[in-house]
């Protein structure tokens, strides 16, 4: 292939199909209508497929993006497939839903003169013709005889299940709700992320012989220590997200019409509610819905509103445009759709009526001032500045807390904020049990939980003694720590384990 310069690629980035505007706020459709085959094509040659890509450091699962880019070029997209399927076995998901702008897209050197590649994009492409063309990634797996639990079944539990599957062992995915998926499923809006996809990314996983069992509370049901002690389970992987809301502590709270936006997905995306009374689940959200916060959780909350029937929608942050963490296509997108957005603006109190429901927001308007330990500039009030927000119902998207079943129903140790505690390889105080993902780390972004699965995989490949290719045949292995070629780490060690309570490991040359 001619070495590409950015003189000679495509100069201008392809734009993908949307929804049009007046359409999507009445359906649940995908907006985002992804690339055809001329788009991704054309995209893909905007390349320079760098022969030290910054990108694969910057994603968080290290794809080979040049490479599967490459056989993008040449038309080869099952190729493409199995390079990204050997990091990512999520891509339609994660083309979908990842920051990609500030990740991957973030380092890409044509970025310093043009728009950067559209890696996300091009992902997505690859997953979706996995999708619609029934690939997998045939992996021929030979069975170790080791069982490992994985507790929750969002994105970090996903990424583990399928790297553990890979070794060869037995792999059971507990799931609270009634539909796997985790925050992909209850959280995030069928016009960003279609169930169907979900379905599919999952189904693959089936494939590789995971089972995924729902409507199985861990911490209720049984325990983690039974889990490790009596169920017979040689590791286990706790991935239960951070999904217990955030509130401000204002007056009026506790009135009718408040709820987080974690209730308000959960009941649109996963319990049937605007499809009430088919499902049991209602929602009644009224004419007026104002959300406080300006991430993409907040933007998911005031699009949804807007499709469940509300007339006026306003999203309540405390400050400007520029400090927003929303995603940029997702904060043009609820622009588009007629989101008002009062920047600069805090609530103080929630005004209710003589029935007990929200009536109204008492907000204060703000400025900046010297940046915070966030590295943005703290929001100071305006003394004097107070005035009234009409509305009916309003939404708390301000973030949110580890899930504390599992620290209320087990030793294992947490840290000052409630979030699991765990060592460099994500092992917890429990010897065999590791965590990763959002009960981690606060709340973060899909494809930081799903490295963190894949690294507390590594780990656990490690503790149970399980060859690991990847790093046993490591070129960067030194000479010296090779004998007849081969690593030390592997020199006739052997993992024994005994009916007794003790575990004996034998070990020689």
């Amino acid at each position: 292939m001619t070495k590409k310069t950015i003189r000679t690629i495509p100069q201008e980035r392809t734009t993908i199909p949307e929804q049009p505007v007046a359409e999507r706020i009445h359906n649940f459709c995908e907006v985002a209508l992804g690339y055809r085959p001329e788009d991704a094509r054309r995209e893909a040659e905007r390349c320079l497929l760098c022969p030290e890509p910054a990108c694969v450091l910057a994603c968080p699962v290290a794809i080979d993006i040049p490479g599967f880019i490459e056989q993008i070029c040449l038309g080869k997209d099952r190729a493409a497939y199995d390079i990204v399927a050997d990091a990512n076995l999520l891509p339609a998901i994660c083309g979908r839903v990842c920051p990609q702008e500030d990740q991957c897209e973030l380092v890409c050197p044509v970025g310093d003169t043009l728009e950067p590649v559209a890696i996300g994009r091009l992902e997505r492409w690859v997953g979706d013709r996995a999708l619609a063309e029934g690939w997998d990634t045939g992996a021929a797996v030979e069975r170790s005889g080791l069982k490992v639990a994985i507790v929750g079944s969002g994105p970090a539990s996903l990424a583990c299940a399928a790297d553990m599957a890979k070794a060869g062992c037995e792999v059971i995915v507990y799931e609270a709700l009634h539909e796997p998926g985790g925050v992909l499923r209850y959280g995030i809006p069928e016009f960003r992320l279609p169930n169907h996809v979900i379905d599919a990314e999952i189904a693959n996983l089936t494939k590789l012989g995971v089972t995924v069992e729902c409507n199985t509370l861990v911490g209720r049901l049984f325990t983690i220590e039974q889990l490790v002690d009596e169920m017979g389970f040689s590791a286990v992987f706790v991935g239960t997200g951070a999904g217990s809301p955030r509130f401000m502590g204002i007056p009026g709270e506790s009135l009718h019409g408040v709820l987080s936006a974690n209730e308000l997905l959960t009941r649109c995306n996963l319990m049937g509610a605007l499809e009430f009374p088919a499902y049991d689940t209602p929602i009644d959200i009224g004419t007026r819905v104002a959300v406080i916060g300006s991430g993409n959780t907040a933007m998911d909350a005031l699009r949804v509103s807007l499709r469940a029937g509300a007339e006026q929608v306003a999203c309540v942050y405390r400050r400007s445009r520029e400090e927003s963490p929303a995603r940029l296509e997702e904060l043009i997108h609820a622009e588009e759709e007629g989101v008002e957005f009062h920047w600069l603006t805090a609530p103080v109190e929630i005004l209710g009526d003589d029935d007990g429901a929200v009536r109204a927001m008492r907000c204060i308007r703000m400025e900046l001032g010297e940046p915070d330990e966030s590295g943005r500039r703290r929001p100071i009030p305006i003394e004097g500045s107070e005035y009234d927000f009409e509305t009916e119902t309003v939404v708390y998207a301000i973030g949110t807390r580890a899930n504390p079943v599992i620290g209320q129903t087990s030793k294992i140790a947490l840290d000052e904020r409630g979030y699991i505690r765990v060592d460099e390889h994500l092992a917890t105080s429990m010897a065999g049990v590791y965590a990763g993902g959002d009960i981690v780390t606060g709340a973060a972004t899909v494809i930081l939980a799903m490295g963190a699965g894949r690294r507390a995989a590594a780990a656990m490949k490690a503790y149970l003694g399980i060859r690991d290719t990847a790093v046993v045949y490591d070129e960067r292995t030194s000479a010296d720590r090779r004998w007849f070629g081969i690593d030390a780490g592997e020199r006739n060690f052997t993992r024994l384990r005994l009916p007794a309570d003790d575990a004996v490991g034998v070990g020689g040359t």
